[in-house]
């Protein structure tokens, strides 16, 4: 490399998802210059659908940008097994197509999902032990283990000739873990001994003070609460939360409960995590079959839904419409985990369907049932005052979060902060941390089968129709550019009063429309389309979606 190009080498990062929102965690790292630059990508996650966008259920970051540099993207490293920073592999590794480095227990959960998707053979996946370095393309890395709430998350040493970078991922200070090591500082002040450019961090709880409870403090609550219930305990956690499901399991052994599993995506990570060495001593899971036959004071069942999600269990116990597990007065369900922010319609109605049914109900508003896996303000000041970094970059939260991590990153003496949108290139290294350029950021939408635009979907047009409805309206045109018959109108979400009016209108418009018009289909479809709309909204208060169908009579 010539003395010019070594010397505007620098190191960047892109986030194309999770930054100015909770979820789909995307970050790429560039090394070179504004003509050429080695990439890797950390993390590829999903979020989920709102009633925002009809139909979706899943959200993946549009990584066009990186499929593009696909010759000099040279890795994609995984911190955790998490949703929201692995779902999106086996949906968009067709259009990267580059190596995949994570932990044991994530290579176990990536394997369910790309054999789901046909992919199990095609992806090269290499598995990487904590405190082990590992080279991918110019970049030398090494997981740096944290606590959280899923086994064997990691933050990320990044070293390159340009500067050095600490990648947080999700972690949190817990010394005092119910089945995974305690959090252990030692690897991040060795790595920070030759000093930290950038240190790319969690933002999730920044609001928060002090520091976050131990899992062995919700432990203790769980046990508290199965110990004094006499009816049937449901625990309804994330799947990927094997943590809290082991605080379930003791607490239901220790109180002479036998433990049903309900739901697919639960049973598949148990089934990685033992695997990996882990639940090994939680004895024989039950079929949520044999839930119905064992005795109300002799049952835990631990199933999914902690989100509202209407498919999965929870909601369908609050329905009344499981086939195999029904609650009755004097039984109990702890939604032990927080709910997501745009969850919460969701989450109330399964919680009223259940307070129905005169079941018992307990949140993480009720009692400690839940702790977060993210720092707050106390455990953010001890990191920063391990890894001392030169600069901060807030990742991982909404604009709120972003904005606040900023000011208390300055207040506790990091001199340089860069608050960064998706889509904006950082400099991390090696001088100030200041945004430089832009990249192609959107979000894709997982529709049914199918990877559809997020921006200008059918999820949009879907919810114009939920807000407005539709009408077609179809007109024949004779030879002497008259109607031939009378204009059809079919309709969907409209009131029927309207019909009248938008007709009338309608046919005002056509016969209004000189006879030269006429012969434009466009030109008739616009006038019709146009007369409809402004009807509807005279009587209504409202446009619907309008499609004019025009046909031609010989």
């Amino acid at each position: 490399m010539n003395a010019h190009r070594q010397r505007d080498k620098e190191l960047v990062l892109l986030p194309l998802g999770g930054v100015g929102e909770i979820g789909m965690n995307c970050y790429c790292y560039g090394l070179g210059n504004r003509r050429r630059r080695d990439w890797l990508i950390i993390d590829l996650g999903v979020k989920f659908g709102t009633e925002k966008e009809p139909g979706i259920d899943v959200v993946l970051p549009d990584v066009r940008f990186m499929a593009a540099q696909k010759g000099d993207l040279h890795g994609l490293v995984i911190t955790h097994g998490h949703e929201d920073h692995i779902g999106a592999v086996a949906w968009l590794w067709p259009q990267l197509k580059c190596p995949v480095h994570c932990t044991p227990f994530a290579a176990e959960l990536l394997k369910l999902k790309l054999k789901e998707h046909g992919l199990d053979a095609d992806v090269t996946v290499h598995v990487h032990e904590p405190n082990k370095k590992f080279k991918v393309g110019p970049f030398e890395l090494v997981f740096l283990p944290v606590t959280h709430s899923i086994p064997q998350s990691c933050a990320v040493g990044i070293v390159t000739d340009v500067g050095r970078v600490v990648h947080s991922g999700d972690w949190k200070i817990d010394r005092t873990p119910v089945m995974i090591e305690p959090f252990d500082e030692g690897p991040f002040l060795e790595f920070s001994k030759h000093g930290v450019d950038a240190l790319v961090c969690d933002s999730t709880n920044v609001l928060r003070e002090g520091v976050s409870p131990s899992e062995r403090d919700v432990a203790a609550t769980l046990d508290d609460i199965v110990a004094h219930c006499t009816g049937r305990v449901v625990v309804t956690t994330f799947a990927s939360h094997v943590e809290r499901i082991q605080s379930a399991v003791i607490a239901a052994r220790k109180h002479g409960r036998e433990v049903v599993i309900a739901g697919r995506a639960m049973r598949n990570t148990i089934e990685a995590a033992r695997n990996c060495g882990y639940l090994k001593a939680a004895g024989a899971f039950l079929d949520e079959e044999e839930f119905g036959y064992l005795p109300p004071d002799r049952v835990m069942l631990i199933c999914t839904g902690s989100q509202g999600e209407p498919r999965a269990a929870t909601a369908r116990i609050a329905e009344d419409s499981h086939p195999n597990v029904a609650l009755s007065e004097g039984d109990l369900v702890v939604f032990s985990a927080r709910t997501i922010p745009g969850n919460e319609k969701a989450v109330s109605a399964v919680v009223n369907g259940l307070s129905k049914l005169g079941v018992d109900v307990i949140t993480s508003d009720d009692a400690l049932v839940h702790t977060s896996g993210h720092p707050r303000q106390g455990e953010l000041k001890q990191m920063y005052d391990w890894v001392k970094p030169r600069a901060l970059v807030p990742v991982h939260g909404e604009a709120r979060h972003l904005r606040a991590h900023a000011n208390f990153a300055k207040k506790h003496g990091i001199r340089e902060v860069a608050v960064v949108e998706n889509g904006q290139i950082v400099r991390l290294a090696p001088e100030s941390a200041e945004v430089i350029d832009e990249a192609t950021a959107s979000w894709l939408h997982v529709d049914g089968n199918l990877i559809v635009p997020g921006e200008d979907g059918p999820a949009r047009q879907r919810r114009k129709l939920s807000f407005n409805g539709m009408v077609v309206a179809a007109v024949a045109i004779d030879a002497k550019l008259n109607r031939s018959g009378d204009i059809e109108l079919q309709s969907e979400g409209v009131p029927l009063e309207v019909i009248p009016d938008i007709l009338q209108a309608a046919e005002h418009a056509f016969d209004s429309l000189p006879k030269p018009r006429r012969k434009d289909d466009e030109a008739v479809a616009e006038s019709l389309r146009s007369g409809i709309r402004r009807a509807a909204e005279s009587t209504w208060g409202k446009k619907p979606v309008c499609k004019v169908v025009v046909t031609r009579i010989p």
